[in-house]
């Protein structure tokens, strides 16, 4: 009888044990299972579509996702304004910041911190960056019908060229800046276009007749192809160091400076303005998003920079990649917000402020 009884509870005993187990079972599952499993990742863009900026998006959300793990899928939503603070300032404080909703600024949306613009309700030294896939340096065109064939004419000119931009911390605006204040040229700007492709279409219309803008974009779509067949713009000026390769006769800035003899305080500040073309297309994180999940996108956007079939569709489209880690963002964002004071007071001179 005894022996029945110590039977019938060890019986017991590992009853207890499976069901304890069937119970932990899903509990493990959940807890090795990838967080961005079944998650859907949103890049919040600056601009409007069809830019650049939003082609990149585009492109990182057809192939940046199976580098991660789990497989997330992506989207991307445009919402355009203040040449990027609102997107910006609606990624840094809005959404919950668990790596799920990425942003992607202008490349010079630092400059807006870097001069104390009320508007800004970010700082770019907490942005978790993910990456960029390109550089962002400049050319300024100009109708091949106005009486402007070189930055010469501008600064001799009585009558100034009206040129359309986003904004304030646009990248051609910032380049328009750089002509006036350190060459002492005139130029009219008119602000407010909601993104390039309306500056773009206002200059066809005659409403403007020149435009800052980036480099690979210029060479890489319409209209810009369709109007450097038919010789409807030209260009005055680049920012490279050296000369791009597919503008060989138009002058950098810095051989300009030379030309004009400009002192050494202003091309310290020319050189802190262009830096926002090493940040290209790039992509952040908000603060507080988990470390883990950072390094996961870290990851994936480095794999996505030597995934073949990205480097393909870039190719394609006349995308030139240059990328960049949110390691080297990171750094580069700490070099351009510890400026001395002179040149920070420089820089708010040159952006208007």
């Amino acid at each position: 009888m005894k022996k029945r009884t110590t039977i019938t509870a060890m019986a017991f005993s590992l009853l207890i044990s499976l069901v304890l187990n069937l119970e932990f079972i899903p509990s493990l599952q959940a807890q090795t299972e990838p967080f961005y499993k079944g998650k859907t990742i949103r890049i919040v863009v600056g601009f409007t579509p069809g830019g650049f900026y939003d082609r990149w998006a585009r492109l990182l959300a057809r192939h940046m996702g199976k580098h991660i793990p789990g497989n997330p899928d992506f989207i991307v939503q445009n919402m355009p304004g203040a040449a990027t603070v609102i997107a910006t300032n609606y990624v840094y404080s809005v959404p919950k910041p668990d790596g799920l909703t990425l942003g992607m600024p202008s490349a010079n949306i630092y400059m807006d911190q870097l001069v104390g613009r009320k508007e800004v309700q970010f700082d770019v030294r907490k942005l978790l960056w993910i990456g960029t896939q390109d550089k962002r340096h400049l050319v300024f065109y100009m109708r091949a019908d106005s009486p402007y064939k070189s930055i010469g004419d501008i600064i001799k000119a009585k009558e100034p060229p009206k040129c359309g931009e986003t904004g304030t911390t646009s990248s051609g605006y910032l380049l328009i800046r750089i002509i006036q204040e350190v060459l002492g040229a005139k130029i009219n700007t008119v602000l407010g276009y909601p993104g390039g492709s309306e500056v773009d279409l206002a200059v066809e219309k005659g409403e403007v007749v020149c435009r800052g803008m980036s480099v690979d974009p210029y060479f890489g779509r319409e209209p810009f192809i369709g109007w450097s067949k038919k010789a409807f713009v030209r260009l005055l000026v680049q920012t490279g160091k050296k000369r791009d390769a597919r503008a060989p006769d138009v002058p950098t800035i810095y051989e300009i400076m030379d030309q004009y003899q400009t002192p050494d305080i202003s091309r310290r500040v020319v050189q802190v303005i262009l830096a926002g073309a090493e940040f290209g297309s790039p992509t952040f994180a908000s603060p507080g998003t988990p470390a883990d999940r950072v390094k996961l996108l870290r990851e994936a956007h480095a794999k996505s920079m030597k995934d073949p079939e990205l480097l393909a569709e870039a190719k394609k489209g006349k995308m030139d990649m240059d990328p960049s880690t949110g390691e080297e963002l990171e750094a580069l964002t700490k070099e351009v917000m510890g400026q001395p004071p002179e040149v920070i007071e420089r820089a708010k001179k040159i952006v208007g402020q």
